[in-house]
């Protein structure tokens, strides 16, 4: 798929927004519990501006077809959210191209290692990540959905 390309926004952009509306409606049917995007870490506007993040929407063409976020957690480290790719451009190889666009933004903010959470009704980013280069941590938070916690050296 050469008419991939990405775009820098906020998390208010009107297709970032439409794109996390529809990641979260995903979320709230493949969770056996539901999911409530405001019962948790809800990602801010100023936590996707540079200097400290971004906000970058995945498009075919001018269609937006996936996102992804970095935020900074502390100096040097950052935290891959909201990646997410539309259901039919999935199994197409474009997750791992969203994933390695959001780690070259992390580096370009100054990060030097990346975390990230997953829920274990996620199988297939769970492998993702793992396939990636992502070793599994601790819990750096109390995210409820949260069931696997990574991250990754990035220098």
């Amino acid at each position: 798929m050469d008419s991939i390309s990405f775009a820098s926004v906020t998390s208010d952009d009107p297709d970032a927004a439409a794109s996390l509306r529809s990641y979260y409606r995903e979320l709230d049917r493949v969770f056996p519990e539901g999911f409530d995007p405001h019962a948790w870490a809800v990602i801010t506007p100023e936590d996707t501006r540079p200097p400290t993040g971004c906000f970058v929407l995945m498009r075919r063409d001018s269609e937006t077809i996936g996102c992804g976020a970095v935020k900074t957690l502390t100096t040097g480290i950052g935290e891959i959210k909201r990646m997410w790719i539309r259901d039919d451009f999935r199994g197409l190889g474009l997750g791992p191209r969203l994933l390695a666009e959001l780690e070259d933004r992390a580096r370009s903010l100054g990060h030097d290692l990346v975390r990230l959470d997953t829920s274990s009704h996620l199988p297939i980013a769970v492998a993702m990540y793992r396939n990636h280069g992502y070793r599994e941590i601790e819990p750096y938070n109390d995210n409820p959905y949260a069931g696997h916690w990574f991250e990754k050296q990035l220098r």
